[in-house]
């Protein structure tokens, strides 16, 4: 009986860390990202619209990519392609707050995928991003929540 009851205590303690590890992703209509393939970023160097065609489901969001073969990259790793701080803003993490982002104002900065509010935005991210990051970094726990 002991071992039994140890084992639903272990379980449900697995159950709360992982849900309290769960990213919350900035979507529109349950969309990631506004729709744009995450993969394209690293692999085509440029924001690309995804299709309907090529969707799944991760995280509570839906993803779109532009090819299958950017599909299953995605599958495969997708903590790998997926923005930081859930695709809002770096730059507004980085100050304490959440923002929604332009696709198309973002940066790729050690293997991992930023975007920014728009394009202004990310002329002042890029000013100082090893700095913002680290500030991000310690804020986006409080701001996941």
């Amino acid at each position: 009986m002991k071992q039994i009851l140890a084992i639903l205590v272990f379980m449900i303690a697995s159950i709360s860390i992982t849900k309290a590890q769960q990213t919350k992703f900035y979507n529109s209509d349950g969309i990631a990202i506004k729709g744009y393939d995450v993969v394209a970023y690293f692999t085509q160097h440029k924001a690309i619209v995804g299709s309907d065609a090529f969707t799944t489901e991760w995280s509570g969001s839906k993803w779109q990519f532009a090819s299958k073969a950017n599909l299953d990259s995605f599958k495969l790793a997708p903590s790998r392609y997926a923005p930081q701080y859930g695709g809002f803003c770096a730059y507004g993490c980085s100050d304490n707050h959440l923002a929604p982002t332009d696709p198309n104002a973002w940066t790729i900065v050690n293997n991992k995928l930023y975007l920014n509010y728009n394009l202004k935005v990310k002329d002042y991210w890029i000013k100082d991003t090893s700095i913002l990051i680290k500030k991000a970094d310690s804020l986006w726990p409080l701001l996941n929540k």
